[in-house]
């Protein structure tokens, strides 16, 4: 039976032994909730805002999407500005940038707003969570790890990321190169990181611009959905295909030809609508004093269940699923 919150009981009394509790209050109805993602109609942040509408029509909250069309590190400025003007209970925000936001999502929770960051973060100043899709270290030396099995260990390898300012991706980029310091790494060299801005045709021409500047490239890693498909778009119809091998973190859905026609073995992900998912039930829980962000925190996130803050306001989601053609078709995402 569902756990049900009930407004009116401000304590809990175990029976027996006399001990008295407080409880946690129930989340607010009508939250006003706002997702601001990196860039509006990136494909991997509609899954993500979407799932996070869906839990905050879940729970009778008031939630929208909004954001810029590009991923510069100003342009989600205006869009924080509006929102504090319009007086949101809660902003969810994947960020741009990690230092140059800061100012003004501190001057959002100044005015009472609750800030959650999700899949990209700021620092720990401008936000009072972080969710992350992973443990970022497992994330970074997972595609490592993946792209070593996939070109036995040899050969030259690039990175194609988003934005060089990006937090996420240069988090996992640190943690990529860590993994290939260990020994087993020793006839494998990182010759190039590439940025494609999360742009698609950028991302194509990086891709192609690396198997053309790097012949002796035997593996590429794109830690971006935008970057792996372009990428694959671009392998797909080239004389390297078969011969440079290309992962990263992809959707299923946008993947799935790929897979399936030989350009991309093997890629990794987790679901983007459940980080939204739970994005939003810490930004309710944020928004009805169920929590303030410090570790030890815990809340319950739907259908999620309960999740508990760690270290320096980190929530993590999850690890991430490897998709190849044995199970890409039992995802639809």
């Amino acid at each position: 039976m569902k756990h049900r919150a009930f407004a009116l009981s401000a304590l809990t009394v175990t029976l027996g032994i006399g001990a008295v509790a407080l409880a946690q209050p129930a989340l607010k109805k009508g939250l006003k909730i706002a997702f601001l993602p990196k860039q509006i109609n990136n494909p991997y942040e509609v899954i993500a805002d979407n799932g996070g509408l869906a839990a905050i029509k879940e729970f009778g909250g008031v939630g929208k999407a909004v954001g810029p069309s590009d991923a510069g590190a100003s342009s989600q400025v205006s869009y924080i500005n509006t929102l504090i003007a319009q007086k949101q209970d809660a902003i969810v925000i994947a960020a741009n940038d990690a230092n140059a936001l800061v100012p003004y999502l501190k001057r959002a929770m100044q005015g009472g707003t609750k800030v959650v960051t999700f899949d990209s973060d700021t620092a720990p100043e401008g936000r009072n969570i972080f969710i992350n899709q992973a443990n970022s270290e497992g994330i970074g030396r997972a595609q490592v790890q993946l792209l070593g099995k996939l070109i036995n260990y040899t050969g030259d390898i690039a990175i194609l990321s988003a934005t060089p300012n990006a937090t996420n991706q240069n988090t996992w980029i640190k943690w990529m190169q860590e993994e290939l310091k260990l020994p087993k790494y020793k006839n494998m060299r990182l010759v190039k990181i590439a940025y494609g801005n999360d742009d698609d045709q950028k991302s194509f021409t990086e891709m192609q611009g690396l198997i053309q500047a790097y012949p002796n490239l035997k593996g590429v890693i794109s830690p971006t959905t935008v970057g792996i498909s372009a990428g694959a778009r671009y392998l797909s119809t080239s004389p390297s295909k078969g011969k440079v091998v290309l992962t990263g973190l992809g959707t299923p859905n946008q993947m799935r030809q790929f897979v399936k026609d030989g350009t991309v073995t093997a890629f990794q992900l987790w679901n983007p609508a459940d980080l939204g998912y739970l994005a939003a039930y810490a930004a309710a829980a944020l928004a009805s004093n169920q929590i303030t962000g410090k570790e030890g925190d815990t809340f319950t996130a739907g259908k999620l269940g309960k999740y508990t803050v760690g270290k320096n306001g980190e929530v993590v989601l999850g690890p991430p699923t490897t998709f190849d053609k044995a199970n890409i078709d039992k995802f639809n995402f």
